[in-house]
C-alpha cells in the first residue's frame, strides 16, 4: 500500500521503494529534478517544498501514476521563485504526471496534455491501464486516461483524454455515448482501477463507469452499486467518500463500506454473474473486534483504506491506525500505526491515500513500454 510520494534533492534518476507489508504503509522517494528539472542540484540548498506528490492510481501490472502539483510557497521559496522570474525562467511548476516502475525505480514524465501543464485541463481522474500480448508477461502498452461527462448539448456523452505509449502522445475523444440511465451527474470519489481490461471510474454513491482507453473505439459501460448503497447525488467530492470503497481483490471487483454510527458495520460485496449481480460476502460489526484497542467514538468512525488486491482483506483507517480486517473469517488479523510523517491522512482527506499496488514477479527487470 502507497501512502506516501516524496520528492528529495538526489542527483539520482530513478525513485527508490521503501517497501512494508500491509497491513503497513510503503513510501515512495522521487528525485526532484526529474519532476522539476529547475530544481537544484544537491549542495545548493534546493527548496522541493513547492510540489506536492501523490501516487493516483496502480496498474494490475505494477506500474504507478504520480502527480506533482504546485503548492502555495513559502517565503523563501516566493522570494526564490521572483529571482528565478527575473532571470527569464518560467517559475510556473504546474503539475507533472508521471508514470514509474516502483521496483526498477524507472520514471517518465508524461508530455503536457493538450499542451499544457497549469491545471487548466480538467483532468482530475486519471487511471492507468496495462496490456501484455504474452500471457503473464510484462506490459507491452499502457493507456492513462481520463473521462468527464461533456456538457453541452441536450444529448448526454462523455469526453476522453488519453495517452498511448504507442504514440508518446495525448489525444481527445469526444462524444462517447453515455451508459448512464439517469439524469444525474457522476462524482469520481477514489482512485481509477485496472479491472478486466478496462478503467473503471467510481461514484462512490451511485457506480462505476468503465472503458477500455486502448481500443480504436472505446465503449463506456455502467454498473450500478448494490441497491441497498445507492444514495442521491452527494455534494462534495468527500462527503461519503471515506466510507465506501470499490477495489479489484482476489480477481473480483468488490465495493466496501462501513457505517458511520456504532457499531460501525463494515459490509463488503463482490460483482458475480458476468457483472450483473453482487453478492454480500461480509457483514460485521467493528466495534465487537477491536474491543482490545479501544472502542472508538463517532468522531473517530473508521474509513475504508484500501481492499487488498490478494487477500479477502479490507484495509480500515481510524485517526493514524490501520487495521486489517480478514473478511472470510470476521476478524481483525493485524494492524500498524502511521505516523505524522508516515503518511497519516486527516480525517477531512480521500481515502485515496493509501493505494494498493501489486508487485508481480519480473516487475522489477522490466521497462516502462514507450512509443518506438
Amino acid at each position: 500500500m502507497i501512502s506516501r510520494t516524496m520528492l528529495v534533492n538526489s542527483s539520482d534518476p530513478r525513485a527508490s521503494l521503501q517497501l512494508a507489508e500491509p497491513p503497513h504503509a510503503s513510501h515512495l522517494i522521487v528525485p526532484a529534478h526529474v519532476v522539476d528539472p529547475r530544481t537544484r542540484p544537491p549542495g545548493h540548498d534546493a527548496d522541493v517544498t513547492g510540489l506536492l506528490g501523490a501516487a493516483r492510481a496502480s496498474s494490475g501490472d505494477g506500474l504507478l501514476l504520480l502527480d506533482f502539483r504546485a503548492t502555495a510557497p513559502s517565503v523563501g521559496s516566493r522570494l526564490a521563485a521572483r529571482a528565478r522570474q527575473s532571470a527569464g525562467i518560467d517559475v510556473n511548476p504546474g503539475t507533472a504526471r508521471v508514470v514509474c516502475n516502483p521496483l526498477s525505480g524507472q520514471l517518465f514524465c508524461l508530455p503536457d496534455i493538450d499542451g499544457t501543464n497549469n491545471g487548466t485541463v480538467p483532468c482530475q481522474s486519471l487511471g492507468i491501464l496495462t496490456r501484455s500480448e504474452r500471457p503473464h508477461g510484462p506490459p507491452d502498452r499502457y493507456a492513462v486516461a481520463d473521462l468527464v461527462e461533456d456538457c453541452d448539448g441536450r444529448k448526454r456523452s462523455f469526453v476522453m483524454r488519453r495517452f498511448l505509449s504507442q504514440t508518446g502522445e495525448w489525444e481527445k475523444l469526444v462524444r462517447l455515448p453515455s451508459p448512464l440511465p439517469l439524469a444525474r451527474r457522476m462524482v469520481i470519489d477514489q482512485a481509477v482501477l485496472d479491472f478486466a481490461g478496462r478503467l473503471w471510474w467510481v461514484d462512490v454513491s451511485w457506480g462505476a463507469v468503465s472503458a477500455d482507453p486502448l481500443s480504436d473505439r472505446p465503449e463506456l459501460r455502467f454498473v450500478e452499486l448494490p441497491r441497498a448503497c445507492v444514495t442521491k447525488a452527494v455534494k462534495g467530492l468527500r462527503a461519503i467518500g471515506g466510507h465506501r470503497r470499490m477495489g479489484v481483490s482476489e480477481g473480483k471487483l468488490r465495493f466496501v463500506e462501513v457505517s458511520r454510527k456504532e457499531p460501525f458495520f463494515l459490509s463488503s460485496y463482490a460483482l458475480e454473474d458476468g457483472g450483473s449481480s453482487w453478492m454480500l460476502e461480509c457483514n460485521v460489526a467493528l466495534s465487537a473486534l477491536w474491543k482490545t484497542h479501544g472502542c472508538p467514538s463517532e468522531e473517530d468512525a473508521p474509513r475504508i483504506g484500501a481492499i487488498d488486491p490478494l487477500k479477502p482483506q479490507v484495509y480500515v483507517t481510524m485517526r493514524n491506525f490501520v487495521f486489517a480486517v480478514d473478511m472470510n473469517k470476521e476478524k481483525l488479523v493485524g494492524f500498524s500505526v502511521l505516523s505524522a510523517s508516515g503518511g497519516a491522512a486527516p480525517a477531512s482527506f480521500s481515502s485515496d491515500f493509501l493505494i494498493p499496488c501489486v508487485l508481480p514477479s519480473g516487475l522489477e527487470t522490466s521497462q516502462i513500454p514507450s512509443a518506438g
